[in-house]
């Protein structure tokens, strides 16, 4: 019986290490959130494409590569790609009025240009976000 707990929990804590390994990855490439670089880029009216996630949420896995596929194309080349954590910028959700994780905000300078919350269709999230680049 202790073998079998300690298999289980061996198997957990890989689990746990390989969800953590691809949170890590899926935000390379990204900007954390910054309050005032993120202020700065908006007064520069830069384009800015807000991915709001939690390490928790399978939804926000669902978007990732899709928002990554996005993010690495020829078109983006001059969008600010930004990761905005759910369980810790609460400032921003507040201000932006986000009810939950998994919402992708597409900003030029400080207009709000699109907005899609738990979006998993891969055209409706792409033409979502690049009917707004």
């Amino acid at each position: 019986m202790f073998r079998l707990f300690a298999l289980i929990a061996a198997i957990a804590t890989l689990a746990v290490g390989a969800m953590q390994l691809s949170a890590q990855a899926s935000t390379k490439g990204w900007q954390t959130y910054d309050a005032a670089e993120f202020m700065m880029a908006q007064k520069k009216g830069k384009t800015i494409v807000v991915d709001v996630y939690a390490d928790w949420c399978p939804t926000c896995r669902a978007q990732a590569p899709i928002l990554e596929e996005l993010r690495t194309e020829k078109q983006s080349k001059d969008v600010l790609f930004v990761k905005v954590n759910f369980d810790v910028e609460k400032d921003f959700l507040r201000e932006h009025r986000i009810p939950r994780q998994s919402t992708v905000l597409v900003f030029d300078g400080t207009t709000e240009k699109a907005r899609s919350i738990a979006q998993t269709n891969r055209t409706r999230l792409r033409g979502g976000v690049l009917g707004a680049l």
